[in-house]
């Protein structure tokens, strides 16, 4: 391969070229660290140069999303930033096989389309099991992609409704006695369900939705003894459920229906003496054959860049500490 390889290639200029170059150039400089080398542009004329093998990867990347632009799709900064991840994660990902995996919540608004291999695996497993577990950190759209599915079904008519449920645990802290009924009293716990909908709906038909019960957003003690036919469940921030919860939970589904369980292992905000549900179902599911577990990294975050580094950061601490008690336990013996 050679290392002084240089590459010269037109891109569409506009709304595509601004998007594709990012505010003070932060999407050229991203590819530039990433791949090695080193990019420039004047108008819409990009010069690429480096090692032969990433400039060919860089110049694809470019030829995918401007392909992607003119079908329609609307190329946004941070696109850019998730076809970096595709291509990293893997080299012969083709991004029109990624992207094309949009799914239409609503006619006002864009598709939403999977921004990592591990998201379009999730959208896939979404598709072929009625019960999916997406497992892993904050940021990576485990929740996000799962009420979009269910939006996408309700309006193709695949289910009759979406119920919507999480455990009612403070991250961490104590809030106290709420004031207010007993709806009032948990719906801070139920917010981020809502911030998810109003993302993808608009308020007031989701009001409207809301008031007929064809979207129901509770916590999960409300679960017990329902049977739930012909609904798209979604069970948020299980990794705060106890194993009888999640059995329970779990036991809830009947015919015609699915249910997406999302939640991060590494942030459990149960008391230390109490297991969480979902690693529980980790270990007792693991040979059923007819769910799916799906599992998000650092890797995938599609928030700010800082929460990968966030993630990782902890990551390494965590770790820290786990060889310092094994380094104590071992001289203790």
């Amino acid at each position: 391969m050679n290392a002084n390889y240089k590459k010269i290639i037109t891109v569409p200029s506009g709304k595509f070229l601004q998007n594709f170059v990012g505010d003070f150039d932060e999407n050229l400089k991203l590819l530039e660290q990433t791949f090695q080398i080193t990019l420039s542009n004047r108008g819409n004329e990009l010069t690429l140069a480096g090692d032969e093998e990433n400039v060919v990867l860089v110049e694809r990347i470019v030829q995918e999303l401007a392909t992607l632009s003119a079908r329609g799709y609307l190329i946004g900064r941070h696109d850019v930033q998730a076809a970096i991840r595709i291509i990293s994660q893997d080299t012969s990902a083709r991004l029109l096989d990624v992207y094309l995996h949009s799914i239409d919540v609503s006619s006002r608004k864009p598709g939403v389309s999977p921004k990592s291999l591990v998201q379009k695996q999730y959208i896939e497993a979404i598709k072929e099991y009625d019960l999916v577990f997406g497992i892993g950190p904050a940021g990576t759209g485990k929740t996000y992609l799962a009420m979009a599915m269910a939006i996408a079904a309700l309006q193709q008519k695949e289910c009759s409704r979406i119920i919507l449920t999480r455990p009612a645990v403070e991250a961490g802290e104590k809030l106290g006695f709420l004031p207010g009924d007993m709806y009032e009293k948990v719906n801070p716990y139920l917010r981020p369900l809502y911030d998810a909908l109003y993302d993808m709906v608009d308020i007031e038909r989701t009001r409207k939705l809301i008031e007929r019960g064809t979207i129901e957003i509770a916590p999960i003690a409300f679960m017990r003894g329902r049977t739930l036919n012909d609904s798209f469940i979604i069970l948020d921030e299980a990794q705060n459920t106890t194993p009888e919860q999640m059995k329970m939970f779990l036991t809830r589904l009947g015919y015609n229906s699915k249910a997406v369980v999302t939640g991060d292992i590494t942030q459990i905000d149960l008391p230390t003496d109490k297991k969480s549900g979902l690693k529980d179902a980790q270990e007792t599911l693991k040979h059923v054959s007819k769910l799916k577990f799906v599992y998000f990294s650092k890797n995938d975050v599609v928030r700010h860049p800082l929460v990968q580094d966030i993630i990782e950061a902890y990551e390494h601490a965590d770790e820290k500490r786990r060889k310092s008690k094994t380094h104590e336990y071992s001289a203790g013996e």
